[in-house]
């Protein structure tokens, strides 16, 4: 009865001021007892437009995806459809034709539909973060509230990807631009000295090789020295093998578990169990049993030693003969220098931008960036040639 009447004073009060943040959703014969301007119809069809090229992508990564990724992007789906549910209660009969999703939108989803991958996910982490609902009255609390959620899963679903190419990926990246940065900064520094083209060319061309192989050795060695470092931190099972030959009374057992950082209570209580005092875990919670072997391999940040060799040596080739291009087809002077300079700057805004997506930030801060020190370092190697050539001159 107290729900009826409720629902009936809610309907008889159609002059109370509208309180859009109070219910899940829209209020009944709102739209009807308040006529939405050109300017509430045109940003709520946008609103309608983005949630469904939003629901679209989920499903469409969620095609890509096993177990509970998929679970998780379908559900996110689901979410969005009940955002479109509440545009469509607004906006009544003023829905009208489908209109076309934002620009962000449809990128997002045809990286979705062709590829499914971490950038994906990292873009859609992004464009939940821009939600314009909180700053929206016709929003309720709870799809705001969803918005913010739903950055959050987001990055959980992007950072198992970031984790999964983090080391091979971070090799990529420093090995291209220290391609670039290095390559151009020699081919300036060598063509403001006032050498000719052909000894310009070669001297990138040995710069590329060079500098390739010395990347691949370093970040084999690098990662492999890392790799082995961590492996030899992990505990090994010797007290398995050792404790029932140790002297009850007197044995270092213990130390081993306090070296560890295990608080006394919880080291006395693991000895116990490896002399063979207990049979059992009278208390699992000082059980941590850090001895036993990991189900799965802890370094996989790390990335394989191999895989990051490879990736530097060929994304610095790749980095260090963008420079070299003008010089390769033939061009001399200023012109080939300006040119060499332009291509190096474009691919330095790409890496940033990759960088700057991978990471949730800003692609256009995070290629500037790259740009700025990339330029940096190739003006000042270009000045020092100049003085180098005076000098000699």
């Amino acid at each position: 009865m107290s729900q009826h009447a409720t629902s009936d004073s809610f309907n008889r009060e159609p002059r109370e001021p509208r309180e859009p943040r109070e219910p899940h959703r829209p209020e009944p014969g709102h739209a009807a007892a308040t006529a939405p301007s050109p300017g509430d119809i045109k940003r709520w069809r946008q609103y309608l437009a983005d949630e469904r090229a939003e629901a679209a992508v989920y499903r469409d990564m969620a095609q890509n995806r096993r177990g509970e990724e998929r679970q998780i992007l379908l559900a996110l789906a689901e979410a969005e459809g009940r955002h479109e549910a509440h545009w469509l209660q607004l906006l009544g009969n003023h829905a009208g034709r489908p209109r076309p999703a934002s620009i962000r939108s449809q990128f997002l989803g045809f990286l979705a539909r062709h590829f499914g991958s971490v950038f994906v996910l990292a873009l859609a982490q992004r464009a939940e973060s821009r939600s314009p609902y909180a700053a929206d009255p016709t929003a309720t609390p709870a799809m705001v509230a969803d918005e913010q959620i739903h950055e959050e899963v987001v990055r959980g679903l992007a950072t198992r990807g970031r984790n999964r190419l983090a080391g091979t990926f971070r090799a990529a990246v420093f090995g291209a631009n220290d391609g670039l940065v290095s390559n151009l900064s020699l081919v300036m520094g060598m063509a403001a000295s006032g050498v000719g083209s052909s000894v310009v060319l070669l001297s990138g061309v040995a710069g590329l090789l060079a500098g390739a192989l010395s990347m691949g050795a370093g970040e084999f060695i690098s990662v492999r020295s890392q790799r082995e470092l961590l492996a030899a931190t992990r505990p090994t099972q010797i007290t398995l093998a050792a404790a029932p030959s140790l002297d009850i009374e007197h044995n270092e057992l213990l130390l081993v578990y306090l070296a560890r950082g295990m608080s006394r209570e919880a080291a006395e209580h693991r000895v116990a169990e490896r002399m063979g005092l207990r049979d059992c875990d009278c208390d699992p919670s000082l059980s941590l049993q850090p001895d036993l072997p990991e189900a799965r391999d802890e370094h996989v940040a790390v990335g394989t030693a191999w895989s990051a060799a490879a990736s530097s040596f060929c994304f610095f080739a790749s980095g260090a003969i963008v420079p070299i291009l003008p010089f390769v087809f033939g061009m001399t002077g200023v012109a080939a220098l300006v040119l060499s300079a332009a291509l190096v700057g474009v691919a330095l805004l790409f890496t940033g931008g990759v960088v700057g997506l991978l990471s949730g930030t800003s692609p256009a801060s995070r290629g500037l960036r790259q740009l700025a020190i990339g330029m940096g370092a190739a003006g000042v190697t270009y000045l020092l040639g100049l003085a180098f050539g005076a000098v000699v001159a």
